[in-house]
């Protein structure tokens, strides 16, 4: 079994910066993509930003080139630095991660609990 946890959310003021982690522990082989979604109030879940196993990115339209998306696959962890954060940036952010379990095991997706992340003018 297999948990994700988050740390790194929080109140901060618009044009302020954040760094989310998520760290994965349990019966991991290997992990393959791993990402963050968010889900404001009254909006869909989105993919904020995703990253490859070999280090490939993927951004949203609307964070990109202020979101920094990285992994540290020694310490199954993926993180998202968060800089020039505006009020819309608001929301519960979640971390995603495919995970094999064994050699030649298919592939399981993992979420995390959420965190809250706030940005106030």
């Amino acid at each position: 079994q297999v948990q994700l946890v988050e740390s790194g959310g929080g109140l901060v003021q618009a044009g302020g910066s954040l760094r989310l982690s998520c760290a994965a522990s349990g019966s991991i082989f290997s992990i393959n993509n791993m990402g963050w979604y968010r889900q404001a109030p009254g909006k869909q879940r989105e993919l904020v930003a995703a990253i490859t196993s070999g280090g490939s990115t993927n951004y949203a339209d609307s964070v990109k080139g202020r979101f920094t998306i990285s992994r540290d696959n020694a310490k199954n962890t993926v993180y998202l630095q968060m800089s020039s954060l505006k009020p819309e940036d608001t929301a519960v952010y979640y971390c995603t991660a495919e995970i094999f379990h064994q050699l030649l095991s298919p592939r399981r997706d993992y979420w995390g609990q959420g965190t809250q992340v706030t940005v106030s003018s």
